[in-house]
């Protein structure tokens, strides 16, 4: 009997504890590490480490989305050269850049690029790895002559073409892929799950930089290790060149 007291007096003591972290949203109890709330009366969930935005009871992403007068409207799509970048804030790689490396997009990494000596001083400095979006379809800004398209691959990760070829392995997808201005950089497909990050040892992950993957349905199970991301629009000028070409 003395050992039940007890482990009921420890049960209600932790409990004690976990309620005592929750915080009051009008008449709801809430985790404030999932949840915000706004005007004291709407909760929205955080995800991906933002915390979702209110607009007249809905809850959005400011990387998609903005309220005004209480509607709720897409961002235009970007309209120039831009670079990605990481945003969660609750990771080690939060604000790091999207690197292009391998044919593959990766995060943290270095940026892999080619100039012909021939070109000389028009080289660009290939060190960043800037993106063109336009009607749904990504591009890598580069020189080379026929361009580099991005897609995703067949395992749902972001490459790019090899520079003078137009090989896109059978199963990938083209398209659904926008870019915001003031927002981010969207995937479409794969009904809205969003983009993770994979440290290198996770699934999906190799090399030293994290692995960027498209989450869906039917990688899901593979993901445990890898955390949700957004990933943020840096806007450039108009005529702002990356590389001759990625490798």
């Amino acid at each position: 009997m003395a050992r039940f007291a007890l482990a009921a007096a420890a049960l209600l003591g932790y409990a004690s504890t976990v309620l005592g972290d929750l915080q009051t949203c009008g008449q709801a109890q809430y985790d404030p590490a999932q949840y915000v709330c706004w005007d004291n009366q709407f909760l929205c969930p955080i995800t991906a480490g933002e915390p979702l935005s209110n607009c007249a009871g809905a809850c959005y992403s400011k990387f998609m989305y903005t309220c005004t007068n209480n509607i709720l409207t897409l961002l235009p799509p970007v309209d120039t050269p831009f670079t990605l970048s990481v945003d969660n804030p609750g990771l080690p790689i939060h604000g790091k850049p999207v690197t292009a490396g391998g044919q593959h997009w990766l995060l943290d990494g270095e940026t892999s690029s080619y100039c012909p000596s021939q070109v000389g001083s028009a080289c660009p400095p290939g060190n960043t790895t800037v993106i063109v979006a336009s009607e749904g379809r990504a591009a890598m800004s580069v020189m080379v002559p026929g361009g580099q398209q991005a897609y995703l691959d067949p395992y749902w990760n972001m490459a790019y073409t090899q520079a003078h070829s137009a090989y896109i392995p059978s199963g990938s997808i083209t398209t659904g892929l926008v870019a915001y201005q003031g927002g981010g950089f969207i995937n479409l497909n794969g009904n809205g799950w969003g983009w993770v990050a994979c440290p290198p040892r996770a699934s999906g992950g190799g090399g030293k930089g994290w692995n960027l993957v498209a989450k869906n349905a039917t990688n899901a199970y593979m993901l445990n290790e890898c955390s949700a991301i957004n990933l943020k629009v840096n806007s450039l000028h108009s005529d702002t060149i990356g590389a001759w070409q990625y490798t």
